[in-house]
């Protein structure tokens, strides 16, 4: 072989030796993500998700690609946007609130990991707790605890509070159970309670226009995506007509509303986030216990109860996670 000939096949081969190593390289596993609402009001939720993959080794544009499909609120989209996650071929699903039942009813063989307010065994979503079977596990709420709880200490900051309002929204699919154990903590403390519903902004503008024909002492609003996006109208709403309001999460009282106790979503997040890693390294859903809320925060709008004329009593401040001035 000449020389000239030689060192154009080696050039050749040397420049065919990258294009071979990039083609032997595996594919960048992808995660889908659905959920019920939009991306804006979940930004630090996101970011604790994001931490999670990262504390499994897995960080977003670097080695896994995330699809996020979001319904804005329709929760009629969440099959159609299920289904084409499954098209796509991830390889894994994280799914929130009801999305998880459009994920479940899109697939039985992608990992699925949710993030719901009930209990996953009686929705129906795994066999149990500790042994999920199938292909799906993830985080449960509490929210029956969690309502309870609520109720407790929207009456240690009101307590001549007797009648409370309970705004829940209809078309969400744990309105049914929320109702039921808000009923079943305000009996065990002597409470009288008002069912309302809202799945709309003119509804819920109609609901305070009955709390203000019949002066409730104290609102309650239920948990879901639907209220949750409508945080500043409801906050708002209850500061303009002085009801005293509860709400699920922190992210009410950053808008003004008087008081929040729930899970804290940052880090239910994060957890979906190594739940979802450690699937991506080969672990099964159907091995992955569970995982139940053990962190809760409290939060209270110090400057929404002064405007309200409330005296937030020392005992319920220094149990306070954060006091909003």
């Amino acid at each position: 072989m000449k020389r000239r000939e030689f060192i154009t096949l080696l050039g050749g081969a040397a420049a065919a030796w990258p294009l071979g190593a990039r083609a032997q390289q595996p594919a960048m596993p992808v995660i889908g993500l659905v959920h019920a609402t939009s991306p804006d009001a979940m930004a630090d939720r996101l970011r604790g998700f994001h931490r999670g993959l990262k504390d499994t080794g897995y960080v977003e544009g670097e080695n896994v690609t995330i699809v996020y499909r979001w319904a804005e609120g329709q929760n009629d989209r969440l099959a159609a946007l299920a289904a084409e996650l499954v098209r796509r071929q991830v390889s894994v699903i994280a799914a929130f609130g009801p999305a998880a039942f459009a994920a479940k009813a899109a697939t039985t063989t992608i990992p699925i990991v949710f993030n719901v307010a009930e209990d996953p065994v009686r929705l129906g979503l795994v066999a149990s707790l500790s042994r999920p079977g199938g292909n799906l596990t993830g985080f449960n709420f509490l929210s029956a605890e969690v309502a309870a709880k609520r109720l407790e200490l929207l009456r240690e900051l009101v307590p001549a509070a007797a009648r409370i309002a309970a705004l829940v929204n209809p078309a969400d699919d744990t309105s049914e159970t929320t109702v039921k154990d808000v009923e079943a903590a305000a009996r065990a403390i002597g409470l009288q309670i008002q069912v309302l519903k809202a799945s709309t902004s003119r509804e819920i503008n109609a609901a305070f226009a009955t709390f203000v024909r019949e002066r409730p002492d104290a609102l309650f609003v239920g948990p879901g995506p639907f209220l949750s996006s409508r945080r500043v109208q409801l906050a708002n709403l209850a500061s303009h007509h002085s009801i005293p309001a509860t709400y699920e999460l922190r992210n009410y009282a950053e808008a003004g509303g008087l008081m929040s106790y729930g899970t804290d979503n940052t880090d239910a997040w994060r957890q979906i986030g190594v739940y979802a890693g450690r699937i991506l390294k080969g672990a099964k859903p159907a091995d992955l216990p569970v995982m139940q809320a053990s962190k809760f925060e409290l939060v209270i709008n110090a400057q929404t109860a002064r405007m309200l004329g409330l005296t937030v009593p020392p005992p319920l401040l220094a149990r306070a996670d954060e006091v909003i001035e």
